[in-house]
């Protein structure tokens, strides 16, 4: 089952359950995708629909900082949950060994030796990865060390 049907699906059941929260989650990640698809021309894979949800979690975590920052515990709780309920529908995400596992590998690869070379490595790296839920500041760092 591709990942639009699931939404599809989830959608229904959402709807059945009465759950207002989850309907309006799925909605929002349906016109995300919808608004991509209609910039890029064409419709996405799952591993493109991943990459826009995993944008829509990016976006969630850095409200839920401004609403703490502004005493709102109310609203970055909301904004939790809903980064609760996208990232159940992403890949699982890689633990650190595996990360890392993946940085060695790229660098062994492109012969990487400096900090000059991070942006091939960086590159590299994220296109390995697409598709899956990676933090871009959590591998810059791990690449930044490995290459100093």
């Amino acid at each position: 089952m591709s990942l639009q049907d699931r939404l599809s699906e989830d959608l229904k059941q959402a709807m059945k359950a009465k759950d207002q929260l989850r309907m309006d989650v799925i909605r929002m990640i349906k016109a995300a995708v919808f608004n991509k698809e209609l910039e890029l021309k064409k419709s996405l894979d799952d591993a493109e629909m991943s990459r826009v949800m995993t944008t829509l979690i990016k976006q969630r975590k850095e409200a839920v900082e401004e609403y703490q920052k502004a005493k709102r515990d109310d609203l970055a709780g909301k904004e939790l949950k809903e980064i609760a309920i996208i990232e159940g529908y992403l890949p699982k995400a890689l633990s650190p060994e595996e990360l890392t596992q993946v940085v060695e590998a790229v660098i062994r690869e492109t012969g990487a030796a400096t900090l000059k070379d991070m942006g091939n490595v960086m590159k590299a790296v994220m296109a390995r990865l697409a598709g899956q839920p990676v933090d871009g500041k959590q591998v810059n760092e791990m690449v930044r060390s490995k290459l100093q």
